[in-house]
């Protein structure tokens, strides 16, 4: 029964379950999952970003008041040489990186025509010619600027094309570092690229070294690694920040490689790259996460201002120098995750700072196993334990599991870890969720039938209680300890007959509003209308430790409803009514029961159908109320006088009946007297005294005329002209329903 009642959850959990599960394993793509991972990192890296200026690096601008003072980009090569030149020798900077690309020959002194016209035109004018040979060293803006280049620690940068772009080539590349085997199997998951934009041959031989500056964003735009290693024809190539950082230490050669690891029994291949003798662990990609720092840690400084030499050598001298611009028309500003104009060479700028601080973040190569596991462990916890244990306890439960992830992202952090939490997060809170609104589904559909259900038989008031908590109140078949009650109009064939149909029926309808109206407000439950009959039980749904007591005090209202009742009756012409009320309590079955076709909230069982019984012979003995030694025995609350022995058709043990007569208390002295003496004449009735039983009934019949009396008094007569058996136990047998 539990595991049919948990199916349904349990299913929904399954299918969340393994979706997560499929997108973990890399067999399914959730855009929403990828999307939360950049959330997290995104949020995890403002919250962890060192603050501080760092004093190591400074950015050359070639900003909009630069442009506007010197001229459009790109400026002559003259100037950019008498830029290199006083950088290193008036400011003594340490290394210098160009984020920009000198892919074409500088024109701008008119070299190209004095050319042209020494090959051809006045190719053999002699005067011209030794002018020509004089003045081209000076207009040689290339060459002047490639011989400043030379011998310097500096890196040129370039750009490579990537698939889904316009494939071409221009310019001279750097040697490749590496081959593409020096990763291993790791070498074929590297970016390739299809082309490049390179320097000229003349500034590339002179400078050395270079370095990409293409950074790949993700896929919402936002730059958050950069490849430090990318394919091309066979070749590894290193990125510009690279490149900038071993100008800087020397030079030294690129290492990268692969290392082998262990974890919980499996082998892991980790990349790495060495960076002028600083180790890198990387993505399978080749990249690395950028440790961006909050804040403005990197000055910049106005290309102008160092051409006019109005810049202070503090900001300059023994720094990286970083070239680029922020200058809106010149394109290069990204969205970062501190900012949707972000200029891009602050990017290489922060990466610089991290690998020289070993600050750069990777994805273990067993990530994806250790994360595919958190979410099957807490997954299947989670997706097994909620529909058992509840909501509250299951809302502890989901906050520990998270609780536990969160701490260990932050420890995962610490170690430069970037691993992906979304797809465990989303799991167990959409398991929660899932749970919770299968939960508010199923209660609100309970609640409705059960309002449904119970609507037409309890009181209005228990049944917005049983809606509120319907896990309290079961439809199911039950067995417990109950009071049922019958009540009936007696005489009713005949007092059908006086009247004509509608009237019949409206006469029914506030006979049973009024019948039922006592019920309800005794918080019982309206089991059916069987004609002019009443059948109504206690203790179910819900719980009442009084139930007897309710009933009785039940019957003894409807007996006291009738004068008011019968006056409106009288009005209208209608009979007197008068009605016999049967109440028994013991173990009866309860439940939702029926067909297919309908079903009933009913009571069923031996002690139900004896108080049916009871209400039918309760015109025997001429009282109002009946009910059985169990009822008397749960009611602590009323006054009952013993009616009779009895055996009923189809019961072998005899059942003690009782007239119940008021709340204690409540009765008169007058009453309590004559119930009193009634029992002796009963005692001494069933002892087969009859004279001392026959002398006690008289008198009381003198009193207060019964018919109760006068039955008794009648079975005297009988006894004495015809004498019980010798094993006579006083019990009176009815042999009929």
């Amino acid at each position: 029964m539990q595991a049919r009642k948990h199916a349904i959850p349990w299913l929904l959990a399954g299918g969340w379950l393994a979706l997560l599960l499929l997108h973990e394993a890399a067999f399914l793509r959730l855009a929403f999952v990828e999307r939360l991972d950049a959330v997290l990192y995104d949020l995890s890296l403002k919250n962890s970003a060192p603050r501080g200026a760092d004093d190591r690096i400074t950015i050359l601008d070639i900003d909009e008041a630069s442009l506007k003072e010197i001229g459009r980009w790109p400026w002559g090569r003259d100037k950019m040489a008498v830029l290199v030149d006083r950088l290193y020798n008036d400011y003594g900077i340490a290394a210098m990186g160009f984020d920009v690309v000198f892919a074409e020959p500088d024109i701008s002194s008119g070299i190209a025509t004095l050319d042209q016209l020494a090959k051809k035109e006045l190719s053999a004018d002699p005067q011209f010619l030794n002018r020509y040979a004089l003045l081209r060293p000076a207009l040689d803006y290339d060459g002047r600027f490639a011989e400043v280049l030379g011998g310097k620690t500096l890196a040129l940068g370039y750009y490579f094309i990537t698939p889904g772009l316009p494939a071409g080539v221009t310019g001279a590349l750097p040697p490749p570092n590496l081959p593409a085997s020096a990763l291993g199997e790791y070498g074929g998951r590297l970016v390739e690229a299809i082309g490049y934009g390179g320097n000229l041959k003349q500034f590339q031989d002179a400078a050395g070294i270079a370095g990409y500056f293409s950074v790949l964003p993700d896929a919402d735009g936002t730059m958050r690694k950069v490849h430090l290693l990318t394919r091309y024809q066979g070749g590894l190539y290193e990125a510009f920040s690279a490149a900038t950082l071993r100008a800087a230490m020397g030079g030294e050669p690129l290492a990268a490689g692969v290392d082998e690891s262990k974890m919980l029994g499996r082998s892991y291949r980790q990349p790495w790259a060495e960076v002028a003798g600083i180790r890198l662990n990387l993505n399978a990609d080749g990249s690395a996460w950028v440790p961006y720092r909050a804040g403005a840690p990197f000055p910049y400084v106005s290309a102008k201002d160092v051409f006019a030499g109005k810049t202070g050598k503090d900001v300059l001298e023994n720094r990286v120098v970083l070239v680029g611009s922020t200058a809106p028309g010149l394109a290069d500003l990204r969205v970062t995750p501190f900012s949707s104009a972000f200029p891009g060479v602050e990017i290489h700028a922060h990466m610089v700072a991290g690998m020289l601080d070993g600050d750069t973040g990777f994805t273990p190569p067993w990530a994806r196993d250790a994360i595919l596991a958190l979410t099957l462990i807490a997954g299947l916890l989670l997706a097994i334990a909620l529909p058992l244990i509840g909501p509250v306890y299951g809302l502890g439960l989901t906050v520990l599991l998270l609780g536990g992830m969160a701490g260990g992202h932050y420890a995962a952090w610490q170690q430069h870890w970037v691993l992906p939490m979304a797809g465990p997060l989303i799991t167990v809170l959409g398991l929660y969720m899932l749970s919770t609104a299968y939960g508010f589904l199923a209660e609100t559909r309970n609640k409705r039938q059960i309002t449904r259900l119970f609507g037409q038989y309890v009181p209005p008031e228990l049944a917005d209680e049983m809606s509120r908590d319907p896990t309290h109140y079961s439809m199911e078949g039950q067995s417990r300890e109950m009071t049922v009650l019958f009540s009936d109009i007696r005489g009713f064939t005949n007092f059908s007959e006086k009247l004509p149909p509608t009237e019949l029926a409206e006469v029914l309808n506030s006979y049973l509003s009024t019948m039922t109206a006592i019920v309800q407000q005794n918080k019982g439950t309206i089991d059916k209308y069987i004609g002019d009959a009443v059948m109504a039980f206690w203790n179910a749904p819900l719980d009442m430790p009084n139930h007897a007591e309710a009933a009785v005090q039940t019957a003894l209202d409807m007996q006291a409803a009738l004068p008011a009742l019968n006056e409106q009756f009288a009005a209208r012409g209608w009979p007197h009514v008068k009605i016999g009320v049967g109440v028994n309590s013991g173990r009866m079955s309860v439940g939702n029961m029926g067909s297919s076709f309908r079903m009933s909230y009913t009571v069923m069982g031996d002690a139900v159908n004896l108080g049916s019984r009871l209400e039918g012979i309760t015109k025997q003995y001429g009282v109002g109320i009946l009910a059985t030694q169990t009822t008397v025995d749960a009611d602590a609350r009323h006054v009952f006088m013993k009616v009779d022995d009895v055996r009923v058709k189809g019961k072998e043990q005899p059942v003690a009946i009782y007239e119940p007569l008021g709340l204690k208390g409540a009765i008169d002295a007058a009453e309590l007297d004559r119930a009193r003496r009634f029992e002796q004449a009963f005692a001494a009735y069933q002892g087969q005294q009859w004279g001392e039983a026959e002398t006690l009934l008289q008198a009381l019949n003198t009193e207060s005329p019964q018919a109760l009396y006068d039955i008794y008094l009648e079975r005297i007569a009988h006894f004495r002209e015809s004498p019980p058996p010798a094993d006579w136990d006083g019990v009176f047998v009815y042999t009929t329903k």
